[in-house]
């Protein structure tokens, strides 16, 4: 590995990201043929916090944080910060300081495959997190990693100008290339749950609206009327 920090990348148009946002994880997962999904280990700090912004990927080495500190340089406005670590560490890397920092930056949130700590004060100020582990243990600043190359956190691969979302249901990183195409398919699946939910509220089954009473056949499933008649369907 190179040690060294990209200064300029190629960031998604910020509608897109936008629109991304307002899709939120679950919906964008299917979206991009349920991809793109961080380990579900990586949870939130505090709840009902959503969020997408460009990717500005760290590669940090246990322990030590130095790398956090030069990406925050490197942010824009609206960028979100995702942390990958070269082996696994649940120490605290990001805390309060950093935060402020952060935000100064206009950095929207951060993504961590490690720890974090002062999780009161990094909620009271609002700003979204999504990590690991908290942990009280700090780190140092010894280890050089690097900033903006392609990073693994939380078990994707994650480039520089990606989208990143993140909300209670997880962590979803959408390609820069194909946002806007993802961003139209998960609009077209919200419309499509739309008149979905209105049959349900109307008491119709998914059985029938997604035509599953076929299959159910097909697939040799047995309705029975009651427990004896199932003991001799079993004995059968």
């Amino acid at each position: 590995m190179r040690t060294v920090a990209i200064r300029n990348i190629e960031r998604a148009d910020k509608k897109d990201i936008e629109g991304l946002q307002n899709l939120g994880v679950a919906t964008v997962h299917e979206a991009q043929g349920r991809t793109g999904l961080l380990q579900p280990y990586i949870r939130p700090i505090y709840s009902c916090a959503r969020i997408a912004g460009s990717v500005i990927t760290v590669l940090v080495h246990p322990g030590d944080n130095w790398m956090i500190h030069v990406a925050v340089e490197l942010c824009q406005p609206g960028d979100i910060l995702v942390v990958g670590c070269s082996s696994d560490n649940a120490n605290g890397f990001f805390g309060d300081l950093l935060a402020e920092s952060c935000k100064a930056h206009g950095v929207k949130g951060l993504v961590i495959d490690g720890g974090v700590r002062d999780t009161r004060d990094l909620t009271e100020r609002k700003f979204p997190v999504g990590s690991r582990a908290i942990n009280a243990k700090g780190t140092v600043k010894e280890t050089l990693g690097a900033v903006n190359v392609p990073i693994v956190c939380a078990g994707q691969c994650v480039s520089a100008g990606d989208v990143v979302v993140a909300d209670d249901d997880g962590v979803v990183v959408v390609e820069r290339r194909v946002a806007r195409q993802v961003l139209a398919s998960g609009r077209q699946r919200e419309e499509n749950e739309k008149s979905k939910r209105a049959q349900l509220a109307a008491g119709e089954l998914g059985l029938d609206i997604y035509n599953m009473r076929q299959r159910l056949t097909d697939e040799g499933f047995v309705y029975l009327d009651n427990l004896e008649d199932y003991e001799k369907f079993k004995n059968h």
